[in-house]
């Protein structure tokens, strides 16, 4: 097992880790879309949306000079698309901003505020995520989550898996990478923060993706704990 009595501080990845986006805006938008009388696939929207994700945030990259970009912003051009890919008709600006906002308004898995409520008694807990800060923020009063505080890549102005995001959270935290422990249900995502030190977690949810899941089943890597849930995580943790 490996040693991770020098932990003090474990951050989280937030969509598809501590909360089920996907379920989440298909749930609210179906909803929604029922009593605004607008007719669309939205479980087939949310798919896609999702499907453009990664690709928005390389934009970012590949363009240094454009500057930085928050992902409200990108989930916001990403929808304007994809409302004209799909043929949904009769939205407003505001409809689209309530659309946009469903990031802001997704639910935690069963276990999450649970595990996290244990984890806080003994670590700082934060989010460490592509979110930027007003989203992180919002979730968090609407879904109960108990950080100690919101870290964003927009802090950094890089998106993971960039070196900047894991090294400056640690910095923030003003601690060695190694006293820092990255949490997630995606591999590569601990791959990332592995190779600049830091401690990893690995919890399945192979459900994010519903039907579409392709990867992530399970741990893919020499991971410091391997966890069914944060339950798991915070057994093996002390808390």
């Amino acid at each position: 097992m490996s040693d991770v009595s020098a932990v003090k501080a474990l951050v989280f990845d937030v969509f598809g880790t501590v909360v089920d986006w996907r379920s989440s805006l298909i749930v609210d938008f179906t909803k929604w879309g029922a009593a605004r009388g607008i007719n669309a696939d939205w479980t087939a929207l949310v798919d896609a949306w999702r499907g453009v994700y990664m690709a928005s945030m390389d934009e970012v990259r590949k363009h240094p000079e454009r500057g930085y970009v928050i992902l409200d912003a990108l989930h916001r051009r990403s929808l304007e698309k994809l409302v004209a890919q799909f043929d949904i008709k009769g939205l407003t600006e505001a409809d689209l901003d309530y659309l946009t906002r469903g990031w802001h308004r997704l639910n935690p898995w069963p276990d999450s505020v649970s595990g996290l409520t244990r984890l806080k008694t003994k670590f700082i807990i934060s989010p460490l995520s592509n979110g930027n800060v007003a989203l992180l923020t919002n979730m968090a009063k609407f879904a109960g989550l108990p950080w100690d505080l919101v870290l964003s890549a927009e802090l950094f102005e890089h998106y993971k898996p960039d070196s900047e995001t894991y090294l400056g959270a640690a910095k923030l935290l003003c601690l060695p990478p190694e006293q820092v422990m990255m949490v997630a249900a995606h591999n590569n995502d601990l791959k990332a923060a592995q190779k600049l030190g830091l401690k990893t977690a690995f919890v399945a949810r192979p459900t994010e993706y519903g039907p579409h899941q392709k990867y992530d089943f399970e741990a893919k890597g020499d991971w410091d704990i391997v966890a069914k849930d944060f339950t798991g995580i915070a057994d093996r943790m002390g808390c």
